[in-house]
């Protein structure tokens, strides 16, 4: 999958942890650009990663796109993440990693958090709270 796809997910399973366990899942923040949420600090930590020689990025171009994929090199230690973590993640993947760039991108436009945020400022994680129910990820009755 490209950038954006991969910011999309990041973007939902983040936000939609805080909605459940109102916790920070990676604790990174996200802006509101004209794609869609974005992480922060995303460019910063796959150059360190490359670095350390865990994954590779690769650039091509995609429907006449240029278009940034990413590669594992080394199998992720999932131990690190707990099952409520883990379930948050694997939901998240399983709703929306078919999706396309574009039908990302256009899907995460319609949620609140998104949707209350200026232009270029930082999405507001209590936000999540008002989402409409083809978001939210919470029973009503917790």
């Amino acid at each position: 999958m490209g950038k954006t796809v991969l910011y999309k997910l990041l973007y939902f399973s983040d936000f939609d942890y805080y909605e459940l366990y109102e916790e920070l899942l990676t604790g990174e923040s996200y802006m509101k650009i004209e794609r869609g949420p974005a992480p922060s600090h995303f460019d910063g930590i796959v150059m360190e990663l490359e670095k350390e020689g865990k994954i590779m990025q690769k650039d091509s171009v995609y429907c006449g796109k240029h278009q940034y994929k990413y590669k594992s090199l080394e199998k992720p230690d999932l131990h690190l993440l707990t099952k409520k973590e883990m379930a948050v993640i694997n939901n998240v993947v399983d709703k929306c990693s078919h999706m396309t760039a574009r039908r990302i991108s256009s899907y995460s436009h319609k949620d609140i958090p998104y949707m209350a945020t200026e232009d270029n400022e930082e999405i507001n994680y209590e936000l999540v709270f008002y989402r409409d129910p083809e978001f939210t990820v919470r029973a009503e009755d917790e």
